[in-house]
């Protein structure tokens, strides 16, 4: 049975990937649909009438969300309390998408049951506050993920950050794979991402000439080893065939 998804973020990096991947997808624009405001959320998807919601919109700026930490909270913490309200009082399941972000990142390969935080910084906290607030939707799923553009934007890498993230064509067909079989998931977290690498090796894979970097050179908190254990996805994989 095909389902019909309402996804958020339709048009950021993972939501681009992922509007295409569904026959019946509904993605309003942020001008379309503003999450933030409880009564256009609800009636939005009172019309639409979806299976599923997807919730993919967040913001992501880690530096600027230091400075713009109203802004962060709003879009990160209090578009999913309405969806979570609205989910609730419809009886639609919420895939949530999170961040590696929630863990304070010193040790690495954490693994789903893993407890997060400590966070580092105001966008890490917003995330780590709206996965609490996802719980609370009475059916939910919530993945926590990492991914970069198609190509790096950047002159430079850390090569003193560790991760799982990857690129977003890289990350994009896992999610997919996961939201179409959501109903075959026996947990409500699952850790998506790939092998643990530096920043700067995932780097160099797409821009051969990127340059390291250090993460001593920037103002905003980062972690030392922020990867993954996707353990639990990949024998999930297996079993989805």
């Amino acid at each position: 049975m095909t389902q019909k998804v309402f996804l958020t973020g339709g048009r950021g990096r993972l939501g681009t990937e992922l509007k295409l991947a569904f026959n019946h997808v509904f993605a309003p624009s942020s001008t379309q649909l503003d999450t933030r405001n409880f009564d256009q959320t609800l009636t939005a998807l009172q019309n639409e009438k979806p299976d599923l919601i997807v919730h993919t919109a967040a913001y992501t700026n880690v530096a600027q969300a230091e400075t713009e930490r109203s802004a962060c909270w709003h879009t990160n913490v209090q578009g999913t309390e309405n969806l979570v309200k609205v989910a609730n009082i419809l009886d639609i399941k919420l895939i949530h998408i999170s961040t590696d972000y929630v863990f304070w990142g010193d040790r690495g390969m954490y693994k789903e049951e893993d407890t997060p935080g400590p966070t580092r910084n105001y966008y890490a906290l917003t995330k780590l506050v709206a996965e609490s607030v996802a719980r609370l939707a009475n059916k939910h799923l919530i993945i926590r993920t990492s991914f970069r553009p198609r190509e790096w934007p950047y002159p430079s890498a850390f090569e003193d950050v560790y991760t799982s993230q990857d690129y977003v064509d890289i990350i994009a067909p896992d999610i997919i794979l996961a939201v179409k079989a959501h109903e075959q998931i026996p947990f409500t977290t699952l850790h998506i991402a790939t092998e643990r690498k530096s920043v700067y090796e995932l780097a160099k894979r797409r821009k051969p000439e990127v340059q390291k970097g250090s993460k001593q050179n920037v103002t905003v908190s980062l972690p030392d080893d922020i990867s993954l254990d996707v353990s639990r996805w990949q024998r999930l994989k297996e079993s989805l065939g």
